[in-house]
């Protein structure tokens, strides 16, 4: 299959060498663009590297692109998933990575360990009242640093071609522009995604784990279980 995926170019990644492992081709559209604030990244880099977090939560790879080659920290840092932990481990960090790719399992994830501690989130300039609350609930402390802004490009995706297209976030579908009425396979990357696109009125065929990887092993079971 043609999969367009819903990426911030910045975000792309190694997605197409990903799609073509499971025997696809994939583009990028985007449906949103990043406004960096480097600010943000240098209040944060600076405050990191005077030891201020115990911990450091990656919740995606763009802020990990930017701010972890900067980076001379002890602190204990986190990925959200595989490719935002390759960007931390290509800055020469030693991160580990979330079992599953939502942010809410963060603390579960850290369990009693994050009584008392720091925790510094460099994200999207996009509420996470749910990860705040919860690190507070279990004792830490958050710093979040809005690093980048999502804009709404407005720009109808290029879909020409394309046989599936798969929506990484909820805010990429919500932001979209997009002619829905063609005959395209509507794709979520986990469910929180799909929840968005079910309340957009959009049933998706295929429902990942909120992993690339993961999205794709589903859509090979989806097209085994419809071509036998």
């Amino acid at each position: 299959m043609i999969i367009a995926v819903t990426r911030l170019a910045e975000k792309a990644g190694r997605d197409q060498a990903t799609c073509a492992r499971y025997g696809h081709s994939c583009r990028t559209v985007s449906p949103l663009a990043a406004e960096i604030y480097d600010n943000q990244i240098q209040a944060f880099v600076l405050e990191a590297n005077r030891g201020a977090f115990d911990c450091i939560f990656f919740t995606s790879a763009l802020p990990a692109e930017k701010v972890a080659p900067l980076l001379r920290t002890e602190a204990r840092i986190i990925a959200i998933g595989p490719q935002t932990a390759h960007m931390l481990q290509e800055a020469g960090l030693k991160a580990e990575t979330l079992p599953t790719f939502y942010s809410r399992d963060f603390v579960p994830y850290l369990g009693e360990w994050i009584e008392g501690r720091s925790i510094g989130i460099p994200r999207a300039d996009v509420p996470n009242h749910a990860l705040i609350q919860a690190i507070e609930d279990a004792g830490g402390v958050a710093y979040e640093y809005r690093c980048y802004g999502l804009i709404q490009t407005n720009t109808p995706l290029d879909l020409e071609g394309a046989d599936a297209i798969l929506f990484t976030s909820a805010n990429s579908f919500m932001m979209a522009v997009w002619e829905r009425s063609m005959e395209i396979l509507p794709i979520a990357i986990g469910e929180i995604t799909a929840d968005a696109m079910r309340r957009g009125g959009i049933e998706p065929a295929v429902v990942g784990d909120g992993s690339l990887t993961g999205t794709l092993e589903a859509l090979n079971r989806y097209i085994h279980r419809n071509t036998l």
